[in-house]
């Protein structure tokens, strides 16, 4: 196989006069996790969909552990596994039976079948609860359960579509401790979409943020946090900001000022907040905005996404 596990080129997806897709480039390195983070209608998923052959492309070329997913997509099959955004079990199966009639798909011996469930039991520790129905499991357990019957088939390449939504602290941390010793001990590499920018900077070594369809920023999480610069101070005050921030951002050791749509939140972009704080509060003074709050912290990820996305809200 190439060095590159997943690569889309110029990939789009339309839906009559809607644009899901437009245009994304993508490549993956064989052995990584990338983490792939964008709001709701970003079109996250329709790309996952498109790379793992559940839906066609409009335009543009993929190829998946080495295989194209139009021309070859039954081999891609053979080669990947899939978590879904929903869960999508059978709830009135046992998960030794979730497990087994995935085997049985992909026509795998009931040697191979016995033995890749007894593995994956020990891996996500569902214990004596395998042989319950579905319907008792708790929202954890049905996740670990998907994620094991995605790895039934000892897939190259693991697609995982928000695969913590809607579990706690304690589930979400198995979780990722599942994905982290997959990826290290069988150099599987998995792609997962997340709206956790914790979850992104805890797993992935590689980050891509989709908006509006394309594929608006990508790197390290250490190298996008980066350029967003030093520090960052942020405001929440009350009153109208529009001096604050014209006088703030002709500063010149600021570096870009952001803030909601209403202003009421003002994030300041500067080479040492510690140093600079002083400064920029005694902007406000007597311009008709009001400082409430004021912190200084290092930027994160989050602001990188908020920084690419913006702040609104998304249906």
């Amino acid at each position: 196989m190439s060095e590159l596990a997943i690569e889309a080129r110029s990939l789009v997806k339309r839906y009559g006069d809607l644009t899901a897709v437009d245009g994304i480039d993508l490549q993956v390195a064989s052995g990584t996790i990338y983490a792939m983070l964008g709001p709701n209608g970003a079109g996250k998923t329709t790309t996952i969909n498109m790379l793992t052959t559940l839906v066609r492309p409009t335009s543009g070329e993929a190829r998946v552990a080495g295989c194209d997913v139009l021309r070859q997509a039954e081999q891609v099959r053979r080669r990947i596994g899939v978590t879904f955004q929903d869960i999508v079990l059978d709830q009135d199966l046992t998960g030794r039976q979730v497990l087994d009639i995935h085997g049985r798909l992909y026509r795998q011996s009931g040697e191979l079948r016995r033995k890749r469930i007894a593995d994956l039991v020990d891996l996500v520790q569902l214990g004596e609860a395998i042989d319950r129905i579905v319907k008792t499991y708790s929202g954890g357990m049905k996740r670990r359960l998907e994620l094991a019957r995605g790895l039934m088939t000892d897939p190259t390449v693991l697609f995982l579509d928000e695969p913590t939504q809607g579990l706690d602290p304690q589930n979400r941390a198995g979780i990722w401790s599942y994905i982290r010793d997959l990826n290290r001990q069988q150099g599987l590499t998995l792609l997962l979409t997340t709206h956790y920018m914790e979850e992104a900077e805890a797993l992935a070594s590689q980050v891509g943020i989709v908006d509006h369809g394309k594929l608006v920023a990508q790197g390290t999480p250490a190298d996008l946090v980066a350029q967003l610069g030093a520090d960052v101070i942020r405001v929440r005050g009350d009153g109208d900001s529009r001096h604050f921030v014209a006088t703030i951002t002709a500063m010149p050791f600021v570096e870009r000022v952001e803030s909601d749509s209403d202003s009421s939140n003002i994030s300041v972009y500067v080479d040492s907040g510690s140093r600079r704080l002083v400064e920029i509060l005694g902007a406000s003074s007597g311009n008709g905005y009001q400082v409430e709050d004021v912190t200084v912290a290092r930027p994160s990820l989050g602001d990188v996404f908020l920084h690419y996305t913006g702040r609104a809200l998304r249906d």
